[in-house]
């Protein structure tokens, strides 16, 4: 990895998220470490999507195996394979149906980003590309772009080649108010265009408002019941202009996992079959939706995505699924079904991550780093050493601890990492000493020593 060429601003976000546990929404692909057959199975999803089908998944794993960062990785991926991508977590507050389906679609507009747009906000991007594209045809076709008479032979275009999207649910409206943006947009009408944009991003409480700002008579508005057929036009549009299609990155499904009343909770349950369906069977080509949960989420037979029969019999594994093992007696592996289990990145994998991490906090505060390619390798087998690791570690929690480490060193240059490590080590102990003393554990033979862990 050349460093040089990552700009400051963005290692600076890059570290300053990893040592705080969060995932960067820029300049995933300079710490991404592994994780080849996942993003090999996404990108053929993507090569689907570019030929009008639709593909939903699942992305499964545990709280900092890496959910967030392959969902952040694969939105600037889809960016530059020229999509659109729009991205959000889901809330208490943002769901996929009742109250909350609004509050999901008004936070996916606001992220809708494309190459030329990549930090969201690219809603009147798409529609002037499309006045844009539109204009270059006539003028090919002989129109004079200094005629009086352009700019309205454009709109006509523009209402004409709209009609497409007029055959899915609300699309009259749709087409209706994209025609009136473009309208505006070639007469430099700017309170028409902030008008129309306001009712593509749901901002319109009612009927009434919406019709007194834009000035159409008929016009209805975008609420938490039809939120997901305008994601559908959406996808439809940006197809139609020129773009790949659409990507759709709807993280931290375990908050509908955690929606006390069963009726609530199944009814967005039902909201990600007919979201499936759709997909699957179709009906809305163009479109890629890709879901990230824990595997509570998924499997759990009383609230996860498992309790709701129609969605268990089409994400559950088949029965071969377990049974075939390859020749290290793990399951083999398969990423053509819709469900993506993250695995634990290898001991291998952790070293590379720590190596670039290494380097990258040397290029940014600009220091020779004090840490050894053997201390590096100490440092994991210390980690993946601690109880219950080799299954329970995250690259989360290895990531943070190694960035605070380097910090430290860098803050302390009268200290190396051979007096930094044992104070860490004593506090870990005293800690998990007086955790076990609480929770009346403690046996040393649960523990995996250092001399298990091959790199």
């Amino acid at each position: 990895m050349n460093t040089e060429k990552i700009p400051r601003r963005i290692l600076g976000t890059l570290l300053s998220s990893a040592s705080a546990g969060v995932v960067p929404r820029s300049g995933a692909p300079y710490i991404a470490i592994g994780r080849v057959d996942e993003i090999e199975a996404m990108t053929e999803d993507m090569r689907r999507v570019e030929g009008g089908e639709g593909v939903t998944r699942f992305i499964i794993g545990r709280y900092g195996s890496g959910k967030s960062f392959l969902i952040q990785l694969m939105r600037g991926y889809a960016a530059e394979r020229g999509f659109v991508t729009a991205d959000c977590d889901l809330s208490p507050e943002r769901r996929l149906c009742g109250t909350g389906g609004l509050a999901t679609y008004r936070e996916l507009i606001r992220n809708l980003s494309c190459k030329s747009s990549p930090d969201g906000g690219a809603l009147p991007v798409i529609i002037g590309k499309w006045y844009s594209s539109v204009s270059e045809r006539l003028i090919s076709e002989g129109v004079s772009a200094g005629d009086e008479n352009f700019a309205s032979l454009v709109t006509a275009r523009i209402v004409a080649d709209a009609r497409i999207l007029e055959a899915g649910v609300g699309g009259f409206d749709f087409a209706l108010i994209v025609s009136e943006y473009c309208k505006a947009y070639g007469d430099g009408d700017d309170e028409k265009m902030s008008a129309c944009l306001r009712w593509l991003r749901g901002e319109y409480g009612n009927k009434t408002e919406a019709r007194r700002a834009t000035g159409l008579r008929s016009v209805s508005v975008i609420d938490d019941s039809n939120w997901y057929d305008n994601i559908k036009l959406i996808a439809a549009l940006v197809r139609h202009v020129g773009y790949s299609g659409l990507c759709i990155f709807i993280d931290e499904g375990v908050n509908l996992y955690k929606i006390p009343n069963r009726i609530s909770r199944e009814a967005n349950y039902e909201k990600i079959l007919s979201m499936y369906n759709d997909t699957m069977q179709g009906r809305a080509g163009g479109m890629m939706l890709v879901f990230g949960g824990t595997p509570q989420f998924l499997e759990d037979s009383r609230r996860g995505l498992f309790s709701y029969e129609a969605l268990r019999s089409r994400l559950s594994d088949g029965r071969f699924a377990h049974a075939a093992e390859g020749s290290d007696g793990s399951p083999l592996k398969s990423m053509m079904g819709p469900v993506i289990r993250l695995r634990r990145l290898s001991d291998v994998e952790l070293l590379a991550l720590i190596r670039r991490l290494t380097s990258l906090h040397g290029r940014y505060y600009s220091w020779e780093v004090r840490i050894s390619e053997d201390e590096m390798t100490e440092f994991l087998r210390s980690s993946l050493s601690r109880a219950g690791a080799e299954s329970m570690i995250t690259p989360r929690e290895i990531i943070r601890d190694y960035v605070t480490l380097l910090d430290l060193l860098y803050q302390n240059p009268d200290k190396s990492y051979k007096e930094i490590m044992p104070s860490i080590g004593n506090h870990e102990n005293i800690t998990q000493s007086s955790e076990e003393s609480k929770n009346g554990v403690g046996n040393s033979s649960d523990k995996i020593t250092i001399d298990d862990i091959v790199l």
